[in-house]
């Protein structure tokens, strides 16, 4: 019980953190009158907190040698984190916070049923059956609902 629960909940945890993030980035681009900036104070205090982390994990840093097998597209996760954070410093204010991370997951569900029916990306694939249909179709009704 106790090798799914802690996943969950810090599952749960992260989701909590994107809704704290959101609103803290756009309170910031309030305050900075930018979007722009704010979303890179956003970056730059992530990037000081994953140097920190990786000194203290005490991970080495990757050679040449294995930076040159990462695909070139392996590279651009950080891309769609801005495209995230710009989207959601610009649409937070406008839409609110439930109805945006309504729609962020139905986005991430639709995108991932799709990405693992297909092996999209290198994973491992994963067919479309019924209850991940039904799934998709109960996240988009609670979308509907949310945005009510």
């Amino acid at each position: 019980m106790l090798q799914i629960l802690l996943p969950s909940a810090l599952a749960a945890l992260a989701g909590v953190s994107i809704v704290v993030q959101q609103a803290l980035n756009a309170n910031l681009r309030v305050a900075l009158h930018s979007a722009a900036w704010s979303g890179f104070a956003s970056y730059a205090v992530g990037l000081a907190c994953m140097a920190i982390l990786a000194l203290a994990l005490r991970d080495p840093l990757p050679s040449a040698a294995v930076a040159s097998r990462i695909p070139w597209w392996g590279w651009f996760g950080g891309l769609f984190g801005a495209i995230f954070i710009a989207l959601a410093v610009f649409l937070v204010p406008q839409i609110g916070a439930a109805t945006f991370i309504a729609l962020l997951i139905a986005g991430q569900m639709i995108a991932s049923v799709g990405f693992d029916h297909f092996g999209v990306l290198g994973l491992e694939q994963r067919s479309v059956d019924l209850p991940r249909l039904l799934g998709v179709a109960l996240l988009m009704s609670g979308v509907v609902l949310i945005r009510r």
